[in-house]
């Protein structure tokens, strides 16, 4: 990649792959089961490895579709990988290219900085800088507001969420990667809307949202009053570019 851009691809769900001017980073990446098809029409596939260097692979948590065992594997291809995961991942085998963090930790490995946060659920959120990007993604940091919780339960989620988002405050933020899951209804867009507002990251990338591409229009709709990139994803395995 060029000195000044970075090219995100999303894979799917909450899944992207990020190549920088030296690094290529995969968060949360998720074969998404049960579409047979999915090696066949993967980006990441075994081929993609060879020859390549700098490779960070990043879990949030352990969810199933944050989290495929599948990564692992990777390693036999490029022995270059590194590994960096919420430590509520439990493997039976850990290697010394695992990397463990809890929340509030910071770690350098080789040129990268990495700062974990909360999250609303499982694990970490994840702040990376990388050749002169900074990169965050949230994991299941959301505003999670569900009908059928109680008005405590849901005041409860929104004060949990707004205390982690507040800690960010004043970090630069390059790209930012936001739940919008169309499970939570008219609610699926308020912490994407709340972390441009307060974080005021220079690009806001919806996720989470599984195959409905649709809503990410919809939210690139709702925050055009702010000043903000926010592309629209349309489709699995499509990529495009942030210029710094």
């Amino acid at each position: 990649m060029d000195k000044d851009t970075v090219k995100v691809t999303h894979l799917f769900h909450s899944g992207f792959l990020i190549q920088t001017k030296n690094h290529h980073l995969i968060f949360d990446y998720f074969n998404p089961r049960p579409r047979i098809d999915v090696d066949e029409t993967s980006l990441i596939t075994s081929d993609f490895f060879k020859d390549k260097k700098n490779i960070f692979v990043f879990s949030t948590h352990r969810h199933i579709d944050h989290f495929d065992s599948k990564i692992l594997s990777w390693h036999h291809t490029n022995e270059n990988i590194k590994y960096v995961l919420s430590d509520d991942i439990k493997l039976e085998h850990s290697e010394k290219y695992h990397y463990f963090m809890k929340p509030y930790q910071e770690k350098s490995i080789d040129d990268i900085q990495i700062i974990t946060y909360g999250s609303t659920d499982l694990g970490v959120s994840f702040l990376v800088n990388v050749d002169g990007v900074s990169i965050f993604h949230a994991g299941d940091l959301n505003w999670w507001h569900w009908n059928s919780n109680s008005k405590e339960d849901n005041d409860k989620e929104e004060k949990d969420f707004k205390a982690i988002v507040n800690k960010i405050i004043g970090k630069e933020i390059d790209i930012a990667f936001i739940p919008v899951d169309p499970r939570l209804g008219e609610y699926c867009y308020q912490a994407g809307e709340f972390f441009v507002n307060k974080v005021k990251p220079k690009m806001i990338v919806p996720m989470h949202f599984g195959n409905h591409y649709a809503i990410c229009k919809a939210f690139h709709d709702k925050i055009s009053n702010f000043d903000v990139l926010s592309p629209i994803l349309s489709e699995d395995n499509k990529s495009f570019t942030y210029h710094y």
